[in-house]
């Protein structure tokens, strides 16, 4: 289902995914970064029992499967936790800097982790608690135009700038709902003039700052009609300043113009991927179970859907944790006569 006001819109393209815990395939994805060549990195969170699900997943956005990287660890029934270098318990967010390296967050560990674009660890910073350059539960991060990185420190109710390193530069915001403040937030983007977009969880709200921390904008209330949302968990901005919010409570993704007007959401319209496809093509008997199943049409809906991000293409990813698969769509502007307005 769609439903728009008047201007741009969104058409589906494709999906990717299918539920794996290892090869072709993600398992509980909550992030994904867009690199070059239309490579992408996907955060799997997995579950406690089966770290081996917990990973970062390489393909490309037509669906060919590159590799994957990082090693999970489990926590159930674990009292005593050794964590090597690059292993992932509760992983949130991932971002790429400008030299195309790979940082992972991690709430359990309160760290971030560094990787090459092949995956190869290399470095790692953070440490628990409240003071400059700490963190509790990190979610949401996004490089600047100065390759500095811009962090969700969710239970601090916080924005960090941090480098690439992870040396403390500045930081914004507090805990509650006024304007500038902040109730669990999660997820983080920049526009092209620098300022910065915060999804404001708990306050269901986005808020829009200036790239210095001063408090600009924000939309969205409490709801779920047309620009009202219900635990927004994932926020991007793309090139012509319009604001994609991944409406996680709702179960849909709404579309806002620069200024905060609503424009468009949709809650889904996802069909079998190419990864599907091998799968069901590899056993007939998949294929028949599929066409006497019940319900099957709510496969097209979201399920979960906890991150957004756009790219210089028009294209937009929405994440869909519970049913392990990214749904692409393309910006459509309006036209008039055969031409644009």
């Amino acid at each position: 289902m769609a439903t728009q006001a008047l201007g741009v819109s969104l058409q589906y393209s494709h999906s990717i995914g299918r539920g794996e815990f290892s090869g072709p395939g993600f398992r509980n994805p909550v992030a994904l970064a867009r690199g070059a060549d239309d490579i992408m990195y996907v955060v799997n969170r997995s579950y406690e029992y089966r770290p081996d699900g917990k990973r970062v997943t390489i393909c490309t956005v037509d669906e060919d499967y590159i590799g994957e990287f990082a090693r999970g660890v489990s926590t159930a029934g674990v009292t005593d936790i050794v964590t090597e270098d690059g292993s992932l318990i509760w992983p949130t967010s991932v971002a790429l800097d400008q030299d195309g390296n790979v940082y992972v967050a991690d709430e359990w560990l309160n760290r971030i982790s560094i990787f090459t674009s092949d995956g190869e660890w290399i470095g790692k910073f953070g440490t628990e608690g409240s003071g400059d350059g700490e963190f509790n539960r990190p979610s949401g991060m996004v490089f600047d135009a100065d390759d500095n990185l811009l962090l969700v420190d969710s239970q601090n109710n916080r924005i960090q700038k941090l480098t690439k390193e992870g040396k403390f530069i500045s930081a914004f915001g507090s805990k509650g709902s006024g304007d500038g403040e902040f109730n669990l937030p999660w997820g983080i983007d920049v526009d092209v003039d620098g300022n910065i977009y915060v999804a404001d969880w708990r306050n269901d709200r986005i808020q829009k700052f200036s790239k210095d921390g001063e408090f600009l904008m924000k939309l969205g209330t409490p709801g779920e009609g047309e620009g009202e949302l219900n635990r927004p968990t994932g926020v991007a901005v793309d090139r012509t300043g319009m604001i994609y919010v991944a409406d996680w409570g709702n179960e849909r993704m709404q579309m806002f113009d620069p200024a905060g007007k609503f424009v468009y959401l949709t809650t889904g319209n996802g069909d079998i991927s190419k990864w599907g496809k091998d799968k069901l093509d590899a056993n007939a008997e998949m294929w028949k179970e599929r066409e006497i199943a019940q319900g099957i049409e709510r496969e097209r809906d979201f399920w979960g859907p906890v991150a957004v991000t756009v790219d210089d293409q028009d294209r937009v990813f929405v994440v869909e944790s519970c049913r392990n698969r990214i749904q692409v769509f393309r910006r459509q502007e309006p036209m008039f006569f055969g031409g644009r307005l």
